[in-house]
């Protein structure tokens, strides 16, 4: 796109080029006649790591994969295989409660679509598949309302009922 005419250059070959990096969230081009253009870019947040035939991934904010070149990244792993669009929308379920993000270590996706939550001290939160909303914020009020220390399980997939393992 170097020396040419401002005139001439193909917009398409620009959005192109910017959609091809996983690591852009979203931008704006802008033609500054007579003779530059003016690209505004914001970059993706990663959410979280997943291996995908044996090597590991970032998943962005803008729902695109980027090879993990950063190993010091402090983000949650995913274990199993979940859609994108599938962790994007239980992340957003996430968000919308009181438990919050920075406190998950890791993910597992089950293959009925049904997601744990390893918690960084260790509390294994299981989920159930239907009625997530309330799910999340039982498991955040039980944790408000116990000593997170004593247990290493909490199972809500049962309707109505808390079960722990001490």
């Amino acid at each position: 796109l170097n020396l040419k005419n401002i005139l001439f250059i193909n917009k398409k070959k620009i959005v192109e080029t910017i959609n091809s990096n996983t690591l852009i969230e979203n931008y704006n081009v802008n033609k500054k006649y007579p003779s530059s253009i003016e690209i505004k870019i914001t970059k993706t947040k990663p959410l979280a790591k997943i291996n995908i035939d044996e090597e590991i991934f970032i998943i962005g904010s803008n729902g695109k994969l980027s090879l993990n070149n950063n190993k010091n990244l402090d983000l949650p792993f995913i274990f199993g295989k979940p859609k994108i669009e599938e962790f994007l929308k239980f992340k957003k379920k996430i968000d919308e409660s009181k438990l919050s993000y920075k406190q998950i270590n890791d993910f597992y996706f089950f293959p009925s679509k049904r997601w744990d939550l390893k918690l960084k001290n260790n509390i294994l939160i299981k989920l159930p598949k239907n009625s997530l909303e309330e799910a999340l914020a039982n498991a955040n009020k039980f944790l408000e309302d116990h000593k997170v220390n004593k247990f290493t399980i909490v199972d809500l997939r049962v309707d109505n009922q808390i079960i722990f393992n001490e």
